[in-house]
């Protein structure tokens, strides 16, 4: 690896700030994961910059090929960690954490029972070969996974499942998602917060969705409005996402499709470990005008 090539210069000088170009401070990119520091920098500038390999392999000096192994390599080692960075809460001190911090956030504590929020989003991939083509076109007429992800009140993953077509609506992939057949979490008594694109639920996990529109009676209009405060930190955790890992937003990946779970997976695990580190990325600096997460919203089903 060259070092001085311009994106390593920055990297080595230790008195310039990596956050505009890496997405990560540099506390988080020096922290101890499991990999090495260094290699680790070109995969983080990739997921960052939503470059094309071609474009990385410049930049580090490096073999097109190179980069590409190197990048299955690290996002291979990111994933393994994923069951100890991505997990749902456990212990009664961590519920009570999660429960007081939906009921601040919903201002109400009716919400203390909330336990998460709960959406999906289409993240783009490279168009699959036919017969199944169609299927992972959405109604914006682009090729996608669905991400569906559940968080806590902090913003932090605690469930995420990868790989459905973006044509399979979001009550489905819930039905024939992990987080449904388990029914480990949230506990009995307990419910996550979901929007209008999922059913309301007692069985097999508590799900509860907004009323539908129009919303008559002064009640369920204040019912709603205290469930989108408390469901709307879900939508934050996806403009985070959007915010730091441009290679999973701007276009297509430059990958296989059979690699696209994981270099998701991999996304999502960083974000959590950028938050673990307080490495948290102000939403305005976004660009409004990049394309990002698509989310489908529907009418909610009422209680």
């Amino acid at each position: 690896m060259n070092r001085a090539v311009p994106i390593l210069r920055l990297f080595f000088d230790e008195e310039k700030e990596t956050r505009p170009d890496f997405r990560l401070s540099r506390a988080s990119i020096l922290r101890h994961h499991g990999w090495g520091p260094v290699i680790e920098v070109l995969v983080f500038f990739w997921l960052a910059s939503g470059s094309y390999y071609r474009i990385v392999s410049r930049a580090f000096d490096m073999l097109k090929s190179t980069v590409h192994n190197v990048v299955h390599r690290v996002c291979g080692a990111i994933v393994a960690v994923m069951p100890r960075v991505i997990r749902v809460p456990s212990t009664a001190e961590e519920l009570q954490e999660v429960s007081n911090g939906f009921a601040r956030l919903a201002e109400h504590v009716v919400f203390r029972k909330a336990m998460g929020a709960i959406d999906g989003c289409h993240i783009r991939i490279k168009a699959p070969g036919e017969p199944h083509a169609q299927c992972y076109r959405n109604r914006k007429l682009f090729t996608s996974y669905q991400l569906q992800a559940v968080c806590d009140h902090a913003g932090r993953f605690i469930d995420v499942f990868i790989g459905f077509p973006a044509s399979v609506h979001d009550a489905r992939v819930l039905r024939n998602s992990p987080l449904y057949h388990r029914a480990i979490y949230p506990p009995p008594g307990t419910f996550l917060l979901g929007d209008g694109g999922y059913p309301c639920l007692e069985q097999p996990i508590g799900l509860l969705t907004p009323y539908k529109n129009p919303v008559r009676g002064v009640a369920r209009q204040r019912y709603n409005r205290h469930h989108s405060s408390g469901r709307s930190i879900i939508e934050r955790v996806f403009g985070m996402m959007k915010t730091r890992w441009r290679v999973i937003f701007l276009h297509a990946l430059e990958v296989d499709v059979s690699f696209d779970p994981d270099v998701i997976v991999a996304c999502t695990v960083l974000h959590n470990i950028c938050l673990r580190n307080d490495d948290v990325l102000p939403l305005d600096d976004l660009d409004p005008d990049e394309p990002g997460c698509e989310a489908e919203t529907a009418s909610g089903m009422a209680l």
